[in-house]
C-alpha cells in the first residue's frame, strides 16, 4: 500500500447545542399497521397530550399496538382496547429496556398516529444511540483506531443531519438511508467502550460540524460528493481498500480502508483528517 503523510492539527472547542441530554429520535417503524413493543421491567404508556398513563406494562410480556378508529390501541385475541389518543410514550418504570422489532433498545419509544398508519420511535440520548450505531456499521472486530474514527464520523453525521426526516416525525431513520441502527441489542463491550473514549468528539469546518459521510469502501479512490453540493472537506483521495470491491457511494471515509490505515499504525485523527480534508476536532459542551 501507499504510505501518506498526516500532520495532525488537533484543535478542541466547544459546541453547545439547546438540549443538554442530546437527545435523538430515531424513526424505528415508519406508517406500519402494528407494532409488537414490551419491557424488561415494569413499565408505562403515557398519553403525550395530558401526561396521564393510560397503561401499565408487564415485564417481559408483548404488547401489540395498532390503530383502530383513529386512536391507538392495544389489540388482544381479536379485541381492540383503546388507548384513547392518538400519541403516547412507552417506557419502563426503572433503569431498562423496550423492545420492538425483536430488538432491545435504549430510552423511550414514541408512538403516533400519522395517516391512519403507525410510526414508532426511539427517542435516546445521544449517546446511547452511538452504542447502536457503531456495531451495526462496522464490524466490533476491527482495529481498534478505526473503530474510534469511525463512532466521531458517525456522530458528526447524526448531529449534522438532525431533522432530515422531520417529515415523519423524527431525525434519522435506523437503516443505511441514514444509519444502521441496532439499539442495545447491537451493544459490545468492545464498542461501548470506544463510544465512551470518544463521548461527545465531532468534525468541524469552519465551525460547524460536518455531515462526515462514509461508506463500505470505494474501490481505491474515494468520490467527492455526488449529491449535488460541493462540500470543501470532501476530496477524492486514494481509498485504501484496493483489496475490496467497491461497496456504497464512495464518498468520504471508506470503512475498509480506515481499518487498513489503522493496520498500519496510523490513529483515529491521523484516519478522519486523511478521509475529511482541513476539519478540526471538536467536543460537544455539557
Amino acid at each position: 500500500m501507499k504510505k501518506i503523510l498526516i500532520i495532525l492539527s488537533l484543535v478542541v472547542i466547544n459546541l453547545f447545542f439547546a438540549s443538554p441530554s442530546y437527545a435523538i429520535k430515531i424513526g424505528l417503524l415508519t406508517l406500519v399497521d402494528q407494532a409488537g413493543i414490551g419491557t424488561n421491567v415494569k413499565g408505562r404508556i403515557i398519553d403525550v397530550h395530558t401526561n396521564k398513563t393510560v397503561c401499565t406494562l408487564d415485564a417481559m410480556k408483548g404488547y401489540i399496538i395498532v390503530v383502530h378508529n383513529g386512536k391507538l390501541a392495544i389489540k388482544s385475541a381479536g379485541h381492540y382496547y383503546t388507548l384513547g389518543t392518538d400519541s403516547v410514550v412507552a417506557k419502563p418504570d426503572n433503569e431498562g429496556y423496550i423492545s420492538t422489532k425483536g430488538k432491545w433498545y435504549r430510552g423511550k419509544l414514541m408512538l403516533r398516529v400519522y395517516d391512519g398508519k403507525l410510526t414508532v420511535i426511539n427517542d435516546v440520548n445521544l449517546e446511547d444511540y452511538m452504542r447502536g450505531v457503531l456495531p451495526s456499521e462496522m464490524p466490533a472486530s476491527w482495529e481498534y483506531e478505526a473503530l474510534k474514527a469511525q463512532a466521531i464520523a458517525a456522530r458528526s453525521y447524526a448531529l449534522a443531519n438532525l431533522g432530515k426526516q422531520a417529515k415523519f416525525g423524527y431525525d434519522l431513520k435506523d437503516n443505511t438511508e441514514d444509519q444502521a441502527y441496532g439499539g442495545a441489542s447491537a451493544e459490545t463491550n468492545r464498542t461501548n467502550k470506544v463510544i465512551d473514549e470518544t463521548e461527545g468528539l465531532v468534525l468541524t469546518y469552519d465551525m460547524k460540524i460536518i455531515s462526515a459521510y462514509y461508506s463500505a469502501s470505494a474501490g481505491g479512490m474515494t468520490n467527492t460528493n455526488s449529491w449535488g453540493n460541493n462540500l470543501p472537506y470532501l476530496h477524492s483521495v486514494p481509498s485504501f481498500d484496493d483489496n475490496v470491491k467497491k461497496n456504497g457511494h464512495g464518498v468520504g471515509m471508506s470503512q475498509n480502508g480506515a481499518n487498513n490505515l489503522a493496520k498500519q499504525g496510523y490513529n483515529a485523527y491521523q484516519i478522519l483528517q486523511y478521509f475529511y480534508q482541513n476539519v478540526k476536532f471538536a467536543k460537544l459542551n455539557d
